[in-house]
């Protein structure tokens, strides 16, 4: 008996590789369990608007969705976000929910924004701020009922933020082919990406080919690959930043591909971060 605490650190790690080897899902939960998503408790931040008083904000924003940020379910839940939550792009499409902290106007609800532009100026400036520009909309329903003009009229807030679920009810990812691609430079914005939205790598797969080719960030939510010529049907795989959830989608641009169109794939990621 007295050789047991000796060994018993040995035969713990034996039993573990052994449950290992014969369940694969728990060598996935294992290794996921080495990422993370950004906290999803309450933390400190500063909140102003931009944009028309009841409007959508950006006219596009930094991360390059054009007209989206206008229409549903981008419309009215824009939100441009300081360094530290752009990521130098690579946090664009991310879903947060804010909610403001004075109790004689703040509804205790939470709105929800997608991360479309980045903040360019102002308390984001400082290091190690974190701070939101929302659109008017926004801003406005953090207020109680009636009282969205006063909000609005207080020009800069504190309000406390998490990071949630990307939810897009009814779509798809899609991939926009971006003006000025051709068979030699392809350019694609990603769209409608559920759960963690962001996206920290992007591989390309041309037709009768096996070999996956990675793409390169070059700004907001762009992927760009170069060389050629370049032969679709093309296959995209998506790995997620936060988690490196991966999901590809099988001959999702056609072969005629047209620029300035936009294909939307059959599958998202899963709501849920």
């Amino acid at each position: 008996m007295q050789l047991l605490p000796a060994i018993l650190p040995t035969l713990c790690a034996v039993f573990l590789q052994l449950l290992l080897r014969g369940c694969p899902s728990a060598t996935a939960a294992l290794a996921h369990s080495t990422n993370h998503v950004a906290p999803t408790r309450w933390l400190l931040a500063t909140a102003t608007w931009y944009g028309s008083p009841e409007g959508d904000g950006s006219s596009g924003g930094a991360c390059g969705y054009g007209s989206l940020v206008d229409v549903k379910p981008l419309k009215a839940r824009v939100g441009a976000v300081s360094t530290g939550l752009f990521k130098g792009g690579e946090g664009c499409g991310a879903c947060y929910k804010v909610r403001c902290l004075d109790k004689t106007i703040c509804s205790k609800r939470a709105v929800t924004i997608i991360v479309t532009d980045q903040s360019p100026s102002g308390p984001s400036a400082r290091a190690n701020h974190t701070h939101f520009d929302l659109s008017g909309a926004a801003f406005g329903h953090l207020a109680i009922p009636g009282h969205s003009r006063l909000m609005r009229n207080r020009g800069l807030i504190s309000l406390r933020y998490r990071r949630t679920a990307c939810k897009y009810k009814g779509k798809n990812i899609a991939f926009h082919v971006n003006a000025g691609s051709s068979d030699y430079y392809i350019s694609l914005l990603i769209e409608f990406e559920d759960g963690e939205g962001d996206i920290g790598s992007m591989h390309i797969r041309q037709a009768e080919s096996k070999e996956w080719i990675a793409m390169k960030h070059i700004w907001g939510a762009n992927w760009v690959i170069v060389g050629g010529p370049l032969k679709g049907p093309f296959s995209v795989k998506l790995t997620t930043l936060s988690n490196n959830r991966t999901l590809s989608a099988t001959d999702v641009i056609p072969q005629k591909w047209v620029s300035k169109a936009t294909y939307t794939s059959r599958l998202n990621f899963s709501p849920v971060l």
